[in-house]
This record gives structure tokens, C-alpha cells and sequence, in this order.
């Protein structure tokens, strides 16, 4: 079948995380990814991993699962040839997309100017910490660092404990979304327009927006949510919305009319908390109360007794029981490809279905340089100027 971004072609300089989670979003689509990654050791994130641990013996799990549906150029941004390699490449390209600190590219000769004095309807989207300048334009612009900044990390986690960040690259993926927001819309404006543009993109604006509600809050009442001490879920919330534990494990308790909760439960005194502000005031004390009860219950024998009365309720798993999970299963959310050197790798799919242009995995995440020599010669480099390249090391391929 036919893919949506399938005539669209992305000359892809990012590294780490923000940037290639937004390639490969557009890769899923159908987009042409060109990654190009330096010489030897390429993006960062293959030389990253956790717990030491490598799929398939030797390839970074934080690379692999940012980079499929690409391709590998890799080239020395510092050789003189450089610019005639990526100049080429730009004059039939759409999108170029960067999330180098600011300034850095734009030194090399790699800017929004240089690329657009090349093709004039380019859309050139840079991904940063912080923006492009101010005061912290010279900070590392990393994860959790924004999550501190923001106010998510003060906002997570019980009352008497440290602020929590998230327990996933939350900013870094709103990044990533808000770069294929502008991406998206500047290719539509172009084909309206004719006309290309810069797109900027930074984490921490990115993450203030995605707490607009608690920002809101904070400016408009003059004051900040006090973290609960119990499993409330939300510091802005009241009784019972939070997380409680069962014989042998723990459920989430969403927004739920207090009396019916308590009928489930079978103990009629909470019924003298059924109040808007004692479940608010009191939300420790009927956190502990509910607790207690939860606690002699299996996950499974409660879950169905709060949803036989329409409780928001449900169970709380790991990463590795998620892949059991029936709704899971049933919606195909997990899927495969086949790596030259990790083997079978097991992957989150795309999340956004089309009936006409479905996203797809098309390809593995590549090897440094796999596809360099195949790009160039698409490019129209004769086989002379290739292995020219190539012997200058400007260029390389997969070692």
C-alpha cells in the first residue's frame, strides 16, 4: 500500500534520543531517512546501553529502538568534501533535521542558511535543551535535567520522599512529537506556499506545555500543588485517585464516585470522608484506610469487583508483563524486524493506525555507513567521485 510521507526525503544529523525518535516517526510513515552519523562510531546512543547489557551480543537498545526505517550515510563533517556530499544530497531533499548544541552545525557550514541558499524550499527543524540562546544556551540539554527544571520531578513522588523523574526519556519524546508537529505542518504550508522554513524546537518549552493544566494551576492560584505522602497519583488530586497495593501486587484507583468504591471495599465508615474537601484534606489518612483493605485482595479479585460497578480501576505491571497483556496482544502493538548482527529484535510498533497509509517497519535500524555508498549513487555520484570518497575517508561504509 501506498505510504502518507513516502516522496519525502530527510537528510537526519540527530543524535541520542529527540531527534531520531522524530525520524523514525516519519520513517514509519514512509519518509526516506538519510541518517548521517560520523565516520566509526556514529550516534552516540550505539555505544549506550543499559545495565551493560547489548541485544543480540553487541547493538545499544537505546539505539535500536530509535532508528528503524532509516539509512546510514557516514561522513566527516570536518572534510573538505563534506559540503559537496550533503549540498547534493540537500538540493532534492525536504527536511533537514539537527539536534546539536546550538551554533554547532551552523559552524560547519550545515545551518538553515547554508541549506536553504541550496534549495530554497528546505524545512529545517533544530531540536535543543533550551533554545537556541539565553542564559542556559551552554547547558547540557539532557532528560532529566529538563524534567527537574520544569517542575515534573518536584510534582512526582510521595511527600516525604525526593522529587522523582519520570521513569522513561519523557522529555526527549515530547520533543520528538513536537518536531513532527512542525514538520507536518510546514510541509503542508509549503505545498500551499512553495516556500520552506526553519522549525525550532527545545525540551523544556516542550515539557512546560505538557503540564499546561499544573502550569496553569500554579500561575493562576499563586501557589504550588504539596506533593501527597501516600500513593495519591496526582498532587493536585483527592482520595481515592492513586495507586494501592493488593495481595500480589498493586491497582490504579482513577476518578470514581467515593460511595460506590467504598461498597466494593464493605467498610461504610470511610462513608464519613464523603466529602469534597475531606478527600482532599484527608487524602493521606483514606489512603492509608483503603490501603489496608486493598491489601486483602488478589489484583485480579479486585479489579473485577470495581469494574462490575464501573469503577475506573486497573492493574499495575511491569515492562516485561506488558507483553502478555490481552488488549496488547489483540491490537498487535508489539512487533519484530531482523538486524544483521542482533538477530530477531522486538520492538514497539507504530501507535498511529490509517486505512489507506499504514505505518509500517520497513527496515532494521542500520549499521554506521551501511547505506553509504547506495545513497550517493541515488544522488547521481558517479562510481570515480564514490571511491574517491571513500579513499579520502570524507565518506565510510559499514566496517
Amino acid at each position: 500500500m501506498a505510504k502518507a510521507l513516502e516522496d519525502v526525503t530527510i537528510l537526519d544529523f540527530s543524535h541520542l534520543l529527540q531527534g531520531p525518535f522524530a525520524t523514525q516517526l516519519l520513517g514509519d510513515l514512509g519518509a526516506n531517512i538519510i541518517k548521517v552519523e560520523r565516520p566509526g562510531q556514529g550516534d552516540l546512543f550505539r555505544t549506550l546501553t543499559f545495565n551493560n547489557q547489548w541485544v543480540g551480543g553487541s547493538e545499544s537498545p537505546n539505539f535500536l529502538a530509535w532508528n528503524r526505517n532509516k539509512r546510514s550515510i557516514a561522513v566527516d563533517l570536518k572534510a573538505p568534501e563534506a559540503k559537496d556530499v550533503l549540498y547534493r544530497l540537500a538540493e532534492t531533499a525536504d527536511v533537514v533535521v539537527q539536534n546539536f548544541r546550538p551554533g554547532v552545525l551552523a559552524k560547519l557550514g550545515f545551518g538553515y542558511e547554508d541549506f536553504r541558499r541550496v534549495n530554497p524550499r528546505i524545512i529545517y527543524c533544530s531540536g535543543s535543551g533550551y533554545g537556541q540562546d539565553g542564559p542556559y544556551v551552554d547547558r547540557p540539554g539532557q532528560d532529566m535535567l529538563i524534567q527537574g527544571l520544569t517542575g515534573l520531578a518536584a510534582a512526582t513522588g510521595r511527600g516525604d520522599g525526593p522529587p522523582v523523574p519520570v521513569g522513561a526519556g519523557f522529555a526527549d519524546q515530547i520533543g520528538a512529537m513536537n518536531m513532527v508537529y512542525g514538520i507536518l505542518g510546514s510541509l503542508y504550508w509549503r505545498e500551499r506556499s512553495g516556500k520552506g522554513q526553519e522549525i525550532q524546537v527545545d525540551l523544556m518549552s516542550g515539557l512546560l506545555a505538557h503540564q499546561g493544566q499544573e502550569m496553569l494551576a500554579a500561575l493562576n492560584f499563586g501557589r504550588d500543588f504539596v506533593r501527597p505522602k501516600s500513593g495519591i497519583g496526582h498532587p493536585g488530586m483527592d482520595a481515592p485517585f492513586g495507586v494501592y497495593p493488593t495481595s500480589d501486587g498493586w491497582v490504579t484507583i482513577a476518578m470514581s464516585p467515593f460511595a460506590r468504591l467504598v461498597g466494593v471495599l464493605g467498610d461504610d465508615s470511610l462513608l464519613a470522608y464523603d466529602d469534597p474537601k475531606l478527600l482532599f484534606d484527608k487524602r493521606d489518612e483514606i489512603w492509608e484506610r483503603i490501603a489496608a483493605l486493598t491489601r486483602t485482595w488478589t489484583t485480579q479479585e479486585l479489579l473485577e469487583a470495581m469494574l462490575a460497578v464501573d469503577i475506573w480501576c486497573g492493574q499495575v505491571q511491569t515492562h516485561s508483563q506488558v507483553k502478555d497483556d490481552p488488549q496488547v496482544r489483540h491490537m498487535g502493538t508489539l512487533q519484530s524486524y531482523e538486524h544483521p548482527r542482533a538477530g530477531t529484535v522486538q520492538v514497539v510498533g507504530p501507535a498511529v493506525r490509517f486505512s489507506e497509509t499504514p505505518a509500517g517497519i520497513e527496515r532494521p535500524a542500520p549499521l554506521v555507513g551501511e547505506h553509504s555508498v547506495e545513497i550517493l549513487r541515488e544522488a547521481g555520484f558517479r562510481a570515480d567521485e564514490i571511491e574517491a570518497l571513500l579513499s579520502s575517508r570524507a565518506i565510510a561504509q559499514v566496517e
